[in-house]
């Protein structure tokens, strides 16, 4: 074990003990864009000894408004690279191997069965690859927490997390639950969403590259704040603090509750 002596704030809030557990620990980051690389930042500051992070795009203008590797002078440049570079910069002595690669199904499965991550933190904003994650990733029976959509939301204190069936106000976590649904998962993911209404009129569609067919616009500090809770609740539950869940408003599960009986009956 190398020098610790830059983590002594962190030793001095949760001990000796839980600091030799975070050194020994080892994360999955999976998308390293405005939620992702400030996750992956945060897990490395936190003293995390190993990490594996995966992302196979490079830099665009339009990241820097939001994206720590985003800058004037690294646009075309692999965003895993550069990431992995930053938390070396923070930590030499951090273990890291770093994936150039857009998720697909035979990329997850070989990832996720190279090795037993101690959490998997989906931090991906594209249905069909974030799918394939936490399909993947639950059937192995890993701890994941998995974000929602930041884009098109601008309060902060809005963030929840929750089990990702009991998330509202998200079209990411509502179009989520309807497709795993269909793989037969129904409860068990951790997810970081926002109560705040989705602003639509900030949306854009775009070309379909990489399975993303629109965004919505975004500011600086929303996918950072969804970064920084993802790697809060994956940082508690290795540490065995408590996680809050918040729960489903009764007025919503009964409204859903009514409608899968009407569904029922007609499909009977």
């Amino acid at each position: 074990m190398g020098d610790l002596a830059w983590l002594g704030r962190t030793k001095l809030l949760i001990g000796e003990e839980r600091l030799q557990k975070l050194q020994s620990s080892h994360v999955l980051v999976v998308g390293l864009g405005g939620v992702g690389s400030f996750a992956a930042e945060f897990i490395a500051r936190a003293g995390v000894g190993t990490m594996t992070i995966v992302d196979g795009d490079v830099v665009d203008p339009s990241n820097r408004n939001r994206q720590l590797p985003a800058l004037a002078t690294t646009h075309g440049q692999a965003k895993a690279d550069l990431m992995a570079e930053r938390l070396l910069a923070i930590n030499p002595e951090l273990k890291i191997t770093s994936i150039r690669e857009f998720l697909s199904p035979e990329a997850a499965e070989a990832i996720l069965s190279s090795v037993k991550f101690d959490y998997v933190m989906d931090c991906i904003d594209s249905i069909t690859p974030k799918l394939t994650l936490l399909t993947t990733a639950y059937n192995k029976g890993l701890s994941i927490v998995s974000s929602m959509g930041a884009g098109g939301k601008i309060d902060p204190t809005k963030i929840r997390t929750a089990d990702l069936f009991d998330t509202r106000e998200c079209y990411l976590a509502s179009l989520m639950r309807r497709r795993l649904r269909k793989s037969g998962i129904l409860t068990g993911i951790k997810a970081v969403y926002s109560t705040e209404k989705i602003m639509d009129e900030s949306l854009m569609l775009t070309d379909g590259s990489h399975f993303k067919k629109s965004a919505y616009g975004t500011i600086s500090y929303m996918p950072a704040a969804f970064g920084g809770v993802c790697a809060s609740v994956a940082l508690r539950e290795l540490l065995s603090y408590p996680v809050e869940l918040e729960k489903k408003l009764k007025a919503l599960a009964a409204r859903e509750k009514k409608q899968k009986e009407i569904e029922a009956k007609r499909n009977g």
